[in-house]
């Protein structure tokens, strides 16, 4: 499909249209659908009963399909990717919608800047292709002490340049250190080389392009708002276990995974040095300073979430799973940076929002340790069951429609899934029906089938 100004126009009608028509089939506003909806979710996240099941689903590139156009709009066209968004809101009606989750900003920002670490529609890949992580080794084995004596000027000279092929010339930066007092003097001559008049040219359009895509994009939540839909929270940030920021956006797997055993000094003194610079990182947002560069694995978005919702911190978990490490090494290199990563998020005011990627069966009870109330946890393949077994009485839990049943299945299917997890989760409250993960690839049918199941077996 062809993106007109048009087409989009033509779209925003169609949810006007769609607004009207639920609106007059409720016998309520916007704003009364609004109220009802976000009291359902906070009620189960404050560990009460509703009055029925909550249910949740994400927008992405599901939702850039299902209006008609490619994934790719997520990245360059955000005025058509908000009108999808709604639109699958509007269509399948849930509770609460988790916005335009697919895309961390403009892909033109992303082509200029020459990123590495990433392959998006419409750029590296075909337009209607989700996104890639593309995994390295982007600090060396041998680098630990560079990273643990100057972790701002090892990002700086050898992180960024690795990732970003237009900020190469980094590289042949002096050591930070080295740029004090008259150092500073000297080091500004490099900037009229070529290379450095292009990385500034290249900067500061690749800043314009981010920029308008927000400009863009910032107004959602207000919308939604006013289409009578809460977010599921309200983000205040995006934090990783220290573990999983060394290993994925450092080291690779293979790389960390073989740092157990080689130099697990190293890579424990890497993790805490993460974690103390995001309290910094924190402190100085807090304390009503400009908020400093995000490290890498938390990205500098604005706050799209407006004023509805929960407050917290999202924390998508990866290597900590079964299958990744044992339990012995997670007790050693995973759960103390993870759990001290929760308690500051919690300290700070927040409350926590783990997605526990893969399995976490045989971990669940360390999170008995976290503060009651004070943690919503995701699973995504997590025994449901055993979970609510263990933890429903001190977090509400979310999960977990599999993807592949969502993609797969039929809809009897997934409402029988649903139905049982709502009799084995959702006794006394605290618990949100949700996808387990991505439901990029996901039937339109199965999605109608998972919203309804709450309406026909999730009443208190």
């Amino acid at each position: 499909m062809t993106i007109t100004a048009d087409s989009v126009t033509q779209l925003r009608e169609e949810n006007e249209r769609k607004l009207r028509e639920i609106v007059q089939r409720e016998g309520k506003s916007p704003q009364e659908l609004y109220a009802e909806r976000e009291k359902r979710i906070l009620d189960a996240v404050e560990l009460r009963e509703p009055d029925r099941v909550p249910v949740t689903m994400g927008g992405g590139y599901f939702a850039a399909r299902y209006a008609g156009f490619t994934a790719s709009v997520a990245y360059y066209e955000p005025a058509a990717f908000k009108e999808a968004i709604k639109k699958t809101a509007l269509d399948f009606e849930p509770d609460a919608s988790w916005g335009a989750a697919a895309t961390g900003g403009s892909g033109v920002a992303m082509e200029l800047l020459d990123a590495k670490q990433t392959a998006w529609p419409g750029g590296p890949l075909p337009p209607d292709v989700g996104h890639q992580f593309i995994e390295g080794e982007y600090m060396k084995e041998d680098e630990y002490d560079l990273f643990l004596n100057d972790p701002t000027d090892f990002t700086l000279r050898y992180y960024l340049p690795r990732t970003f092929g237009a900020l190469a010339p980094l590289a042949s930066l002096p050591p930070l250190m080295a740029m004090g007092g008259v150092g500073a003097t000297a080091m500004v001559m490099l900037f009229l080389r070529p290379e450095f008049k292009k990385l500034g040219e290249t900067l500061v359009k690749a800043a314009e392009e981010q920029l308008k895509y927000f400009q863009e994009i910032a107004s959602l939540q207000a919308e939604m708002t006013a289409i009578g839909f809460p977010p599921v929270i309200r983000a205040g940030g995006l934090g990783l276990a220290p573990f999983d920021a060394v290993s994925d956006m450092y080291r690779g797997m293979r790389g960390s995974m073989l740092d157990m055993y080689r130099r697990p000094e190293k890579l424990l003194a890497a993790c805490d040095k993460v974690f103390g610079m995001r309290q910094m990182r924190t402190m100085s947002t807090t304390a009503g300073m400009p908020l400093l560069p995000d490290m890498p694995g938390m990205r500098g978005m604005p706050d799209l979430e407006g004023e509805g919702g929960v407050r917290t911190v999202f924390m998508p978990l990866h290597r900590g799973a079964q299958g990744f490490m044992s339990k012995k090494q997670f007790e050693t290199f995973y759960w103390p940076g993870l759990k001290a990563t929760i308690l500051d998020a919690i300290d700070r005011g927040f409350i926590a929002s783990p997605f526990f990627e893969g399995y976490f069966d045989d971990r669940l009870e360390y999170l008995l340790e976290l503060p009651k109330g004070k943690v919503i946890c995701h699973f995504e393949n997590t025994n449901m069951a055993r979970a609510k077994e263990i933890l429903g009485d001190r977090f509400c839990l979310m999960g977990n429609v599999p993807s592949s049943l969502l993609q797969c299945g039929s809809p009897t299917e997934v409402e029988d899934y649903c139905k049982d997890l709502i009799r084995n989760c959702g006794k006394g409250g605290g618990f949100i029906l949700t996808h387990g993960s991505s439901i990029d690839e996901a039937k339109p049918a199965n999605l109608h089938a998972m919203v309804d199941s709450v309406k026909k077996y999730g009443w208190y």
